[in-house]
């Protein structure tokens, strides 16, 4: 294996590892706040790719092809639908199913995904659809030299915005007040409420942030792949929740973790053995971590509850 290929391999791991990383953490911090999953998430990410795609064509309608401000407000637009689902999700299959049985909450969310997945299907496409190119062809065509190797300036504003949305939401959740309300929420709802702060508000909140996130991986996925279909937040989601259960399930650096090393499996398995052995390789690696260490990579941080 040359240098260039080395570097090629972990440029298109990390590029996909940090996008799986931004879905990852919507699920990680609802588990760290509810103790549950939210299995509708994929869905919320699917959205916002098709939210784009159409604020793309509206915007190109209203003022012509501008590139740099179309896809901005188009990723604003996305951002916008994705939390606003988010949000009916957490009202309707999570807050008044918090205290019944832990499956009724995960059945409702079931509920939903398949929902969400089959409106997409019988409202706006069952076929897939391209991402405009006009908007992805300037950051896929040109590159930037790292050694013997290119980068595209995709894969840069890729990581680049992930770097900036980790350092902001640790800045959060360790640095501000609605942290401090999100990590006392995690560790006792009751005890929470009873020294004021509003529990419903923060979990909506968790929920609306997530689904933000999970957004923005929509439309940078989208660029990345140049392809939508309505049920790719099935499969972005189940990847995205396997790398929160390698890193581990409600830790936010290991959901970062899961997904790098997820990201770099799979580019080394499309390399060596095509990219239909990918599933294989990943749920391969999984089993092996939980075997080792059922807890995931970096455990669970929980707080002892007094």
């Amino acid at each position: 294996m040359t240098a260039q290929t080395l570097i090629e391999i972990l440029i298109n791991g990390i590029s996909r590892g940090a996008m799986y990383a931004l879905v990852a953490l919507g699920y990680t911090m609802v588990y760290g706040v509810l103790g549950m999953i939210n299995f509708a998430h994929g869905e919320i990410f699917m959205i916002g790719m098709f939210a784009c795609v159409y604020a793309l064509g509206v915007f190109s309608l209203m003022w012509g092809d501008h590139a740099m401000v179309n896809l901005t407000l188009a990723m604003v637009v996305a951002m916008v639908f994705s939390a606003a689902y988010g949000y009916a999700n957490e009202r309707i299959a999570y807050r008044r199913l918090r205290k019944a049985h832990v499956l009724a909450p995960l059945t409702s969310a079931i509920g939903i995904s398949t929902f969400l997945q089959y409106f997409i299907f019988l409202t706006v496409s069952k076929d897939s659809v391209n991402f405009p190119r006009y908007y992805s062809d300037w950051l896929t065509n040109n590159h930037l030299r790292l050694g013997p190797a290119d980068v595209t300036y995709l894969q840069v504003t890729i990581l680049g915005l992930t770097l900036v949305i980790m350092g902001g939401l640790y800045y959060l959740i360790n640095h501000t007040r609605m942290g401090i309300a999100l990590r006392a929420t995690a560790q006792d709802q009751l005890m929470a409420s009873l020294v004021g702060i509003p529990v419903n508000r923060t979990i909506a909140f968790t929920f609306i942030l997530g689904s933000a996130l999970a957004a923005i991986a929509g439309v940078m996925f989208s660029m990345y792949s140049n392809v939508l279909v309505f049920d790719a937040g099935y499969r972005v989601g189940l990847k995205a929740f396997t790398a929160a259960i390698l890193g581990g399930i409600g830790n936010i650096p290991g959901a970062v973790l899961g997904a790098m090393i997820l990201g770099l499996t799979e580019a080394l398995t499309t390399l060596q053995f095509g990219s239909e052995w990918n599933d294989v390789t990943t749920f391969g690696v999984l089993m092996l971590v939980l075997l080792l260490r059922p807890r995931g990579l970096l455990g669970e941080r929980v707080a002892d509850k007094v």
